[in-house]
């Protein structure tokens, strides 16, 4: 990692909200950048790790938080900061891999959760998958680096998701419990770090069980 200031390094690597305030002329998916204000507030509290400013694990977490922003809200993929968007592709738990174009096309949420017997993935579109967690987490789902295995330009790293779970999911009552999933990822870089490839390993079922009770038969009952 370089120790140059915030200000001589590329915009993605100085922070979500520098990338969104740096933000002219972006197509933005609802017209308007994203408001993190919430995250902001709520992560320096419950997160499990802080990481040194500067550090691995700090850039790392870093570079992520805004590849998902852009991923999520920014509309036109060659508008991502954060990729080496012409050659990018990204998978899940060894499964097929996706395009940038895929994933503005069917959203991150389908392409990382996948088919389930919790979940239909087919059936759900970019913005309806968006509205189901977001309604399940009013609150916020927020995500943190647990640990960086390795430095670039192949970087393996464990995660963690977090949020309370206050709203309903697919006519599954709230309960109000904290809801954690943990994985492990590992992201190809260049040179300047921007992504080239992401590959996702975690249990969905594990996280969606926590929102369903986690019984196939107690899903088809709540039908």
């Amino acid at each position: 990692m370089s120790n140059e200031s915030a200000t001589e390094q590329p915009l993605y690597l100085q922070g979500r909200d520098a990338v969104v305030a740096r933000g002219e002329g972006v197509a933005w998916r609802k017209g308007a950048p994203p408001d993190y204000h919430l995250s902001n507030e709520t992560i320096p509290k419950e997160r499990s790790c802080q990481h040194a400013a500067g550090s691995l694990e700090a850039v790392v977490e870093d570079l992520v938080r805004v590849f998902e922003m852009e991923v999520s809200h920014k509309q036109d993929p060659a508008q991502w900061l954060s990729t080496v968007t012409e050659r990018f592709r990204t998978r899940v738990n060894g499964g097929p891999w996706a395009n940038a174009e895929d994933i503005a096309e069917k959203g991150s949420y389908n392409l990382m959760i996948g088919e389930s017997v919790f979940y239909d993935a087919q059936g759900e579109t970019f913005e309806s998958s968006h509205d189901v967690f977001h309604e399940a987490f009013p609150g916020g789902f927020f995500w943190e680096v647990l640990e960086v295995y390795s430095p670039p330009p192949v970087v393996s790293f464990k995660w963690r998701h977090w949020g309370s779970f206050t709203g309903p999911y697919k006519g599954f009552a709230p309960t109000g419990k904290r809801i954690e999933m943990f994985g492990v990822s590992v992201a190809r870089v260049a040179d300047d770090l921007r992504i080239l490839e992401v590959e996702h390993f975690y249990d969905n079922s594990q996280f969606l069980g926590q929102l369903t009770g986690g019984c196939p038969v107690h899903k088809a009952a709540a039908r």
